[in-house]
């Protein structure tokens, strides 16, 4: 994006280079947010070795990870290292904000990818916004960005969801929340858990949804495996390992698409039968109809005492 920065004053290329953050009239105080791999190390962009060792304290998801890291990249991290995980966050995030008011340079790493995303990093980012603390960025891999470029799906509008809940009911409630969704979906899932969201996927979003499971990115065993909700249901319920991304089409478009009222009616009937209560199973037909509630509740009622 753009020309290259001083390129219109004449420098010669051979003397051009970034402007560091550090080096900009002595600003001091920053947070930077550091994207690490998802996988191959030797995808870490260039800048997070210049920031391990130049960071006053580099605050990590795990330090025996960073560690690793630092060593596979040559740097040693000459600032103070510190945890900062989902179970210290909380109490962490003052004493890291002190450190950032004082002046002192923050790099926040995660295990892998953007910080933030699914990982620690929120609470801190929005407590350093609080105090006018500069926050930066070294951008870095991404498991969403990847799985949905490789996913073959439409890419030109996704949601990102997260982790869908580990209890069956609440899960089955969040997909319902977003079966009506028309952007493609990306998810995070654990790998002893793929087959019953992916099963309760094609219950909600319907067995012929298109979607792709996403393993081990950028690792040596990467594998990519597309094909419809129910086929990747099936699929997974042989046992997956590694480190998982689903990727879902969205919703189709059902808006020059007329359901009929013994449609509505049987598509309920099937959710029931199914285990689903009656106001939950009217409430996905609506969705997925792209019709109020009140017209499927209609159908139920109008199914169960037909005119005579």
């Amino acid at each position: 994006m753009g020309g290259m920065p001083g390129s219109g004053r004449g420098r010669s290329a051979r003397t051009l280079r970034p402007v560091r953050p550090w080096e900009d009239g002595g600003v001091t105080g920053t947070l930077v947010l550091a994207g690490t791999p998802i996988g191959d190390v030797s995808d870490a962009p260039p800048r997070l070795a210049e920031e391990l060792a130049g960071a006053d304290v580099v605050a990590a998801e795990d330090t025996r990870r960073l560690r690793r890291l630092a060593q596979a990249l040559g740097v040693i991290p000459k600032g103070r290292v510190v945890s900062y995980f989902e179970g210290n966050e909380s109490a962490r995030t003052p004493e890291l904000v002190e450190e950032l008011a004082g002046g002192a340079r923050v790099l926040l790493v995660t295990d892998a990818g953007m910080p933030s995303v699914s990982d620690p990093g929120y609470r801190l980012v929005a407590a350093a916004v609080e105090r006018d603390i500069k926050v930066t960025a070294v951008p870095g891999p991404s498991a969403v960005l990847t799985a949905l470029a490789l996913s073959g799906l439409p890419v030109d509008r996704f949601c990102f969801e997260g982790f869908p809940p580990r209890k069956a009911g609440e899960r089955l409630g969040r997909l319902r929340e977003v079966a009506g969704e028309r952007r493609t979906l990306v998810y995070f899932e654990s790998p002893h858990r793929l087959d019953d969201t992916l099963a309760a996927m094609a219950e909600v979003f319907g067995a012929e949804r298109r979607a792709a499971v996403c393993r081990e990115l950028t690792k040596t065993y990467e594998e990519v495996r597309r094909g419809s909700l129910a086929e990747l249901a099936e699929w997974a319920a042989e046992g997956v390992r590694g480190e998982i991304t689903v990727v879902v089409e969205g919703a189709p478009d059902r808006g020059s698409e007329q359901v009929d009222a013994a449609e509505l009616a049987r598509r309920v009937r099937v959710r029931e039968e199914a285990g689903e209560r009656r106001k939950e199973a009217i409430a996905a037909v609506a969705v997925e109809a792209g019709v109020p509630k009140r017209e499927v509740f209609d159908a139920v009622v109008a199914a169960k005492h037909p005119a005579g």
